[in-house]
């Protein structure tokens, strides 16, 4: 998170114009004034909508003593929010900045689908997510990343991913869309992977259901 510092300068004016401005009984009787509005963008209407309610929950003091501990665990807790910056408009209000998370993958986690956002988090399953890859078997989100950014590295794209599966010996396959499945190994990922996407541009006219890639600089086809 990113919140922009005070100007001191600007404080430092205000309140010598407000202690200038009253006398030592006033000042004991003083409220400086809470904040009045905040705007949100970077997620939907309804999203943008829900989140708000939850600041303003939170009974924010004024723009110059704002508690940033109090919007972090709001943040921390949405599964959508990857980042987020907070703007200080003075002397009143709060502009809020969403980076929404990108969804990669969906997974059953006790009888429920969610979906893996980039930021490592959960969310219940969305309308309209029916084209991404689905995970199977039970790894930790973190072994999945990993893995997304090591396809990410190598010649192969994961738009090209139809389904995952992960084995408890922590190895993964590879379904593609094109209909075959590929058999990665536990270690060197990256290279095998580009020795598969190099044997599968060169023999194209080669029909098959797998590629066994587990022993490295080899190929199993099963037709």
């Amino acid at each position: 998170m990113h919140l922009r510092k005070s100007k001191k300068i600007f404080i430092y004016f205000f309140l010598f114009f407000l202690i200038g401005s009253i006398n030592n009984k006033s000042l004991n009787n003083i409220e400086l004034a809470k904040i009045k509005f905040v705007n949100i963008s970077g997620l939907d209407e309804f999203e943008n909508s829900s989140l708000l309610k939850q600041i303003k929950n939170q009974n924010l003091d004024n723009i110059f003593f704002i508690k940033k501990n109090k919007l972090k665990k709001i943040f921390d807790k949405n599964t959508l929010i990857e980042n987020y910056n907070i703007f200080k408009v003075y002397p009143y209000g709060l502009n809020i900045e969403i980076i929404k998370t990108t969804f990669l993958a969906k997974i059953n986690v006790g009888g429920q689908i969610y979906l893996i956002g980039t930021n490592g988090k959960l969310t219940k399953n969305y309308t309209g997510s029916n084209s991404l890859p689905f995970i199977f078997g039970k790894p930790d989100i973190n072994e999945f990343l990993e893995l997304k950014k090591i396809i990410d590295q190598s010649q192969f794209s994961f738009s090209q991913i139809k389904n995952l599966y992960f084995f408890s010996s922590k190895r993964w396959d590879l379904e593609i869309q094109d209909n075959f499945l590929i058999k990665l190994p536990n270690n060197h990922i990256k290279d095998s992977l580009n020795y598969a996407y190099e044997f599968l541009n060169n023999n194209k006219e080669i029909k098959f259901k797998t590629i066994d890639i587990r022993v490295k600089d080899q190929i199993i086809l099963n037709e």
